[in-house]
């Protein structure tokens, strides 16, 4: 009976985490999608001079345009880091104190799908961020995503989860006492 409830429990943040990483990726796409109407061949739109803009880029590569026209490079990490959070998500305890870890996995999964819909279907991933004070990268919602969460996960790990709490997620659903079971 208790594993019966928490199984539907488990399957509930299962449904709400794809319902979750679906509209993270929407709204990836439907921001590309302006980009492309609103931005594509004209000139940039400065929402604060001299410092951040809209501006229209096609970036075929990564941040600082490394990795230039290598998509198989991209596909197969992309495919890897998804496969791993997914993996790492389904270990991780269904209860509030993990939810911050949850929300993390979700962003990386929605940034991650997000740009590879652009990788597959375009050859390049439209950015249109651009910080220009510092002359940052020009980026989109799905790095945003996959960035700050990225960060974020940095901070859970380094200062607010404990070695217990870790241990909860490798031995979930295994008896400690037990590595064989």
């Amino acid at each position: 009976m208790i594993m019966e409830e928490n199984q539907k429990r488990q399957n509930k943040h299962y449904i709400a985490a794809f319902i979750l990483a679906a509209a993270g990726v929407l709204l990836d796409q439907w921001s590309k999608y302006l980009a492309v109407t609103y931005l594509k061949d004209k000139n940039p739109i400065d929402l604060i001079p001299g410092i951040f803009q809209l501006t229209y880029l096609e970036n075929r590569g990564a941040a600082f345009g490394i990795l230039q026209g290598k998509q198989w490079f991209f596909y197969i990490s992309t495919f890897l880091v998804m496969g791993a959070v997914i993996w790492i998500y389904m270990k991780i305890p269904a209860s509030k104190k993990f939810l911050p870890l949850r929300i993390c996995a979700i962003l990386i999964v929605s940034g991650a799908i997000g740009n590879l819909i652009d990788r597959i279907r375009l050859q390049y991933v439209i950015d249109f961020f651009y910080f220009k004070l510092i002359d940052f990268p020009v980026f989109n919602v799905a790095d945003i995503f996959v960035t700050v969460s990225t960060i974020l996960l940095l901070v859970l790990v380094l200062f607010y989860y404990k070695e217990e709490d870790f241990e909860q997620i490798l031995y979930s659903g295994r008896d400690k006492r037990d590595p064989d079971r």
